[in-house]
């Protein structure tokens, strides 16, 4: 399956999505994939053709601008800081990016759903938590957990899956127990499944640093892919 590119821009900053395309002509169903602290990469786009396989349109998105990509076996603290200090910005990246989805021919901007991995699973659970711009629900997969402090405090619209190792340093129990809380009190129609063994990186066969809290788990990457197709099933 071939990934086509499209430009897309958050005021005056050039993006690029990575889109793969479902075999069935007209408007499909829409998946956002939101990448990890590296960037779009083979990953994101892997995940897209998975998408499109099932129906829909996978778009790998870009928070970051076109062509820049950060270190896969490095620190990119660089690239995700300056959205985790300002969460408006983050916001608005991934507005924007919904709103470019919805414009394709080819996407039904009706039925349409983000996920991400690590940064972008954070990423997701902010644009739930902003008022979503369409989105019906949003999946995190080992993703970051944490609040902003954005004055939306209203109920949440979209639905909420998040797929959490357990033993994920980057979202220790008490972070757990705060999102819970969180989704709580906005009302949120949402769910969380705990993979006991499970680190940080669990769908990514390249994370081998356990002694950092990052590992591959082939048994939680399978289960989790199979809690997003029947999460994606039931929203659609």
């Amino acid at each position: 399956m071939t990934i086509a590119y499209f430009d897309y821009r958050d005021g005056d900053t050039v993006l690029q999505a990575g889109i793969a395309f479902p075999a069935a002509d007209g408007p499909a169903p829409a998946v956002l994939i939101a990448h990890q602290w590296a960037g779009r990469g083979e990953g994101e786009h892997k995940t897209a053709e998975r998408l499109a396989e099932l129906g829909y349109v996978g778009i790998a998105i870009d928070m970051f601008g076109k062509e820049v990509q950060g270190d896969p076996a490095g620190d990119n603290s660089h690239l995700i800081g300056p959205f985790l200090s300002d969460r408006a910005a983050l916001l608005r990246r991934m507005r924007a990016a919904a709103t470019f989805a919805a414009s394709l021919d080819r996407v039904d901007g009706t039925k349409m759903a983000a996920i991400g991995y690590c940064f972008g699973g954070l990423c997701v659970l902010d644009l739930a938590r902003g008022g979503a711009d369409g989105v019906l629900g949003v999946v995190s997969l080992h993703g970051m957990l944490d609040g902003n402090d954005l004055s939306t405090d209203g109920p949440i619209a979209a639905k909420v899956l998040v797929e959490h190792g357990w033993q994920d340093p980057m979202a220790a129990p008490d972070k757990v127990l705060a999102f819970a809380e969180e989704m709580r009190d906005r009302g949120a129609d949402w769910q969380l499944h705990a993979h006991g063994r499970a680190m940080h990186a669990f769908t990514n066969p390249h994370a081998a640093a356990p002694e950092n809290g990052m590992a591959y788990d082939a048994d939680a990457d399978r289960r989790s892919w199979a809690s997003v197709v029947a999460f994606l099933g039931e929203l659609f």
